[in-house]
This record gives C-alpha cells, sequence and structure tokens, in this order.
C-alpha cells in the first residue's frame, strides 16, 4: 500500500516532530516486521528534516551492523565502543555531537557529516542497536531532537 506523509516546513521543529510522530505511528502500527519500520522511521525522518544521513545500526555478532537507512552510503560494522555510534551503544546513552571534528576517534563514514545525535534502541529492555542521524551543518541536533527521537524509538518498542 503506497502512504504519503504531510511534511510540515516549519522553522520549529517541537512542531515538526509533533506532527510527524502521528504518522509513523500510522506506518507502522500494521506491520510487524523491525526491519520495515525502521526503514519507513528512517526515510520518514530524512523527509521531514532533510538531515544528510538518518539510520539504524544493530547489534550483530557483538558489533554494529548497518541496518536500514537512507542517505549517502555509509560504514558497514562499527566496533563497540568506536565512533560516536560504537561510544553510545558502549554507554547506553544518547550522545549529542555539535561538531564531529572535535569528536575523539569520530569514524567519518561521509566528510559531509559535520554534527550528529546518536540514540540506543532497546527492544524488551534489552539493547538492540543504535539510531543515528547526521547534518551537514554544524550544531543541528539538541535536547528537543532526543525528546522526540526517544519518543519515535519507544515506538518501536510497543510492537
Amino acid at each position: 500500500m503506497a502512504e504519503d506523509l504531510k511534511i510540515i516546513l516549519t522553522e520549529d521543529k517541537r512542531t515538526a516532530y509533533q506532527s510527524l510522530i502521528p504518522q509513523i505511528e500510522a506506518l507502522i502500527s500494521g506491520e510487524s516486521d523491525l526491519i520495515a519500520n525502521m526503514a519507513n522511521i528512517s526515510a520518514a525522518l530524512k523527509e521531514q528534516f532533510g538531515w544528510l544521513w538518518v539510520g539504524f545500526y544493530l547489534i550483530k555478532d557483538n558489533e554494529l551492523v548497518l541496518g536500514p537507512f537512507q542517505g549517502p552510503v555509509a560504514c558497514t560494522r562499527i566496533s563497540k565502543g568506536k565512533g560516536v555510534c560504537g561510544a553510545s551503544w558502549a554507554q547506553e546513552k544518547t550522545l549529542i555531537v555539535p561538531d564531529v571534528e572535535a569528536f575523539p576517534g569520530h569514524i567519518a563514514c561521509s566528510s559531509m557529516s559535520r554534527s550528529e545525535i546518536v540514540l540506543p534502541f532497546y527492544l524488551n529492555d534489552e539493547i538492540q542497536g543504535v539510531l543515528d542521524v547526521d547534518s551537514i551543518e554544524l550544531n543541528t541536533f539538541d535536547e528537543v531532537d532526543k525528546e522526540y527521537l526517544t519518543l519515535i524509538l519507544n515506538l518501536l518498542n510497543n510492537k
């Protein structure tokens, strides 16, 4: 079935997220497949915000393996504790990086990436991987993004 998103053009992130979350809920409500839902979440976020890269890395055999994403080609595997994604996984916390060049051990999958937010996601209280979002602008992400991206990830946990 074809789905359409209603993209809200606004400078207010809260308004954009508040419009997008019910649409994501509708997209994934009838689908039990995790990969399909992560793919649609990645696409919806990329469409709404126009970020450089939005996608998931999944924990497999004690490393992060590239999952569904939208954007330029990406690193395929990331070790625990390495780069922003590996650090978020190891620490099991959200990392907001205003300038990726200033992050020790940053892995430059794309030279266009300037800022990043990475959030761990859980299913049944067990970490499954991370949501990684990159921007071509410095200082793109903040606590508003953390709050709403966490709400979006929680939609996966309710499946």
